[in-house]
């Protein structure tokens, strides 16, 4: 793809930030919204500052021809209309450039990851601004950050060779640079909800308690 100028975001000082990002079409009977929010809450109280995207609400659109042509237009080349087609793609990867941590709601819809996280993952991944390809191959440029996947499985069981939801996020989250992922799995919960959902917070609470205090 055509390298983007697009500048990278300068390195941030101050309190860190996370981006939380729901993804579930579902809302009071969702399993993984009450458990990004138990994420969140904790990042919070832990002094950090919260930047919160509703993958579904509004939805994200899906790229099309005209995203495509803008992306693969220089910057310098385009016109109003392909900065305007790319003004979402941008604000999304400047959202993710900015943060330090990212809690990322995984429910598994047919085995793999629902509709709204993938749109996100085709607006983020941008050569030139969030990867790009060097004489040694591919080099992601979301360096330095950490994620928390919280996965939601009625039946699949988490990193089973059924689970292409997790092992896809954490493929293009290491592709991009992201490459501390960890996951907080309440799988399988149609046959052990309770030990599921205990599993899931245990997970949560353990990747944010060393989460760093407001500078």
């Amino acid at each position: 793809m055509t390298a983007d100028t697009t500048p990278h975001s300068a390195p941030q000082t101050g309190p860190q930030t996370a981006l939380i990002l729901q993804a579930s079409v579902r809302r009071d009977a969702s399993v993984s919204r009450p458990l990004v929010a138990r994420a969140a809450e904790a990042l919070r109280d832990r002094g950090l500052r919260l930047t919160d995207r509703d993958l579904t609400a509004p939805a994200l659109p899906y790229v099309d021809d005209a995203w495509t042509a803008a992306n693969f237009t220089p910057a310098e080349q385009r016109t109003d209309a392909q900065r305007q087609a790319l003004a979402l793609s941008d604000a999304l990867v400047a959202e993710v450039q900015a943060a330090d941590r990212l809690v990322i709601g995984l429910p598994v819809y047919n085995f793999a990851p629902p509709a709204p996280l993938k749109s996100w993952i085709d607006h983020v991944a941008r050569a030139g601004v969030t990867f790009r390809y060097t004489e040694n191959g591919a080099e992601g440029l979301l360096k330095n950050k950490r994620a928390l996947l919280v996965m939601a499985s009625g039946g699949t069981p988490a990193g089973s060779e059924i689970d292409y939801a997790s092992t896809y996020l954490r493929h293009m989250l290491g592709f991009l640079g992201i490459t501390d992922v960890t996951l907080a799995a309440a799988d399988r919960v149609l046959f052990e909800q309770d030990e599921a959902l205990a599993r899931a917070r245990d997970a949560i609470d353990a990747w944010t308690a060393d989460a760093a205090l407001a500078a």
